[in-house]
């Protein structure tokens, strides 16, 4: 049905739940999808959420892109306008898509079952955090259709993967286990129920205090972005000094000293 929501976002205890809801299509990425993540991705950021989980619902994560949904569509027969677009700063839409994930100032957890391919791995790239069921199966997959990563691909896997990993996986699009992404760094870590994990990390995590976690995921972006080593330094101390001594951090101390949990206002 047209009218079917493709992304649903929930929001529970602080945490922001984006599921990707073609599960009948292993929610494979049509335009309808492609606008309902550019929304959620908009709507998330300016939410009080301090924590996102992002699934997909059914037997897969996302399978990648529909290229059937994408032909009917028409935007394939003007990709040179479509994808030279700047629309998000420095991304077009497709682009965003992914990496919505690494603008969001809070820590996105996603868990991953299934197929994992394409455009639906360059998305779970552009969470902090990725948790696998040991069957998920991950590909760079887009050298199957003769075409390359241009999902924020290219930005998001060499800071994960060894020059020779991310070759060999953009050459061949073959697929792999679970079990070797761990190993070559595109998976966090493997359990058997990756969306409980996911929402057990991320109930630990709004637990601390939300301006620090902010605070650390804006650190940590800026430390993978090249800066020079005095500038990272900088910025630590930078950050520190919002944090030191403030309402929040206070608060931290005082649960810590109480042996209770701390309430943030």
């Amino acid at each position: 049905m047209a009218d079917t929501p493709r992304v649903t976002v929930e929001y529970r205890d602080h945490v922001a739940h984006v599921t990707l809801s073609r599960g009948d299509k292993m929610n494979a990425l049509d335009p309808a999808m492609v606008e309902g993540l550019l929304a959620a991705g908009k709507e998330v950021a300016e939410s009080d959420a301090r924590v996102v989980v992002l699934a997909g619902e059914g037997k897969s994560f996302c399978a990648g892109l529909d290229i059937m949904a994408f032909m009917a569509s028409g935007k394939l027969n003007n990709a040179g306008e479509w994808l030279m677009e700047r629309p998000h700063e420095d991304a077009n839409d497709m682009q965003e898509i992914a990496l919505v994930w690494r603008r969001i100032e809070v820590p996105v957890i996603a868990a991953l079952q299934g197929a994992v391919y394409g455009g639906g791995l360059q998305i779970a790239l552009g969470a902090d955090i990725r948790i696998a069921a040991p069957d998920a199966k991950f590909a760079v997959m887009e050298m199957k259709w003769g075409i390359i990563p241009d999902m924020g691909g290219m930005v998001l896997l060499p800071q994960l993967v060894r020059s020779d990993v991310l070759r060999l996986l953009t050459y061949t699009a073959t697929p792999i286990a679970a079990a070797q992404a761990e190993s070559w760094g595109l998976v966090t870590e493997i359990t058997e129920d990756p969306l409980a994990r996911a929402q057990a990390l991320a109930t630990e995590i709004a637990a601390k205090g939300p301006n620090a976690i902010r605070a650390a995921k804006r650190l940590i972006e800026f430390a993978e972005s090249g800066a020079a080593r005095g500038e990272v330094l900088l910025r630590e101390s930078a950050e520190q000094v919002e944090l030191l001594g403030k309402a929040e951090q206070m608060e931290v101390v005082a649960a810590q000293m109480q042996k209770r949990a701390p309430v943030f206002k």
